[in-house]
């Protein structure tokens, strides 16, 4: 899912194809499953142990940026939600922003896209991850800290719903046969 940009592409000759479903809005109500990865799959967010996910300072600054997004942005309910060495998965659940009203620590007022959390969390992350490196001496990375896109899937019905879930859930346990793992 999450392979490495070739760094010898040329940008000029080189157009990108979206990975979003054609004519799909983005910002409408539902539940969407996303994968984020880190650029050239550098496993910078801790290790798995005996199945379990072992985060580093990194990856707990990545656990509590993803907790405090239904802050910034009133639309936005979070589901299930794991750090893996390089890479996360989670559930967003986008609202049609009725449900609630907006809180005073809400800083968006329309509906945000499912484009707008990714990009909020990515540079978000992005930024506070280079104030540890400064700081705290965390593991530098070479460019960028995420790779330019995300992965997501529409989740359309309870049974997938349930699926993902367990697959979040599980994911740790599953880190040897991961295709992410460098080490597989």
């Amino acid at each position: 899912m999450c392979t490495p940009v070739n760094a010898t592409n040329n940008p000029a000759g080189h157009h990108r194809r979206s990975i979003r479903l054609p004519g799909y809005d983005y910002r409408q109500a539902g539940a969407y499953f996303v994968t984020i990865c880190v650029e050239n799959r550098a496993c910078l967010f801790g290790e798995i142990v005996n199945d379990t996910m072992q985060l580093n300072d990194a990856g707990s600054m990545l656990a509590r940026q993803w907790q405090v997004l239904p802050q910034r942005f009133a639309n936005v309910r979070l589901d299930v939600f794991v750090v893996m060495p390089n890479h996360i998965h989670g559930i967003i659940v986008l609202t049609d922003g009725r449900m609630e009203p907006p809180s005073e620590a809400t800083t968006r007022v329309s509906p945000a896209s499912l484009g707008d959390v990714v990009g909020a969390y990515k540079s978000l992350t992005t930024v506070e991850y280079v104030r540890g490196v400064k700081a705290s001496r965390w593991t530098p990375f070479d460019g960028k800290l995420w790779q330019r896109n995300y992965y997501e899937h529409i989740i359309r019905n309870e049974s997938v719903l349930h699926d993902i879930r367990n697959y979040i859930i599980h994911n740790p346990s599953k880190w040897a046969e991961d295709t992410e793992n460098p080490e597989r």
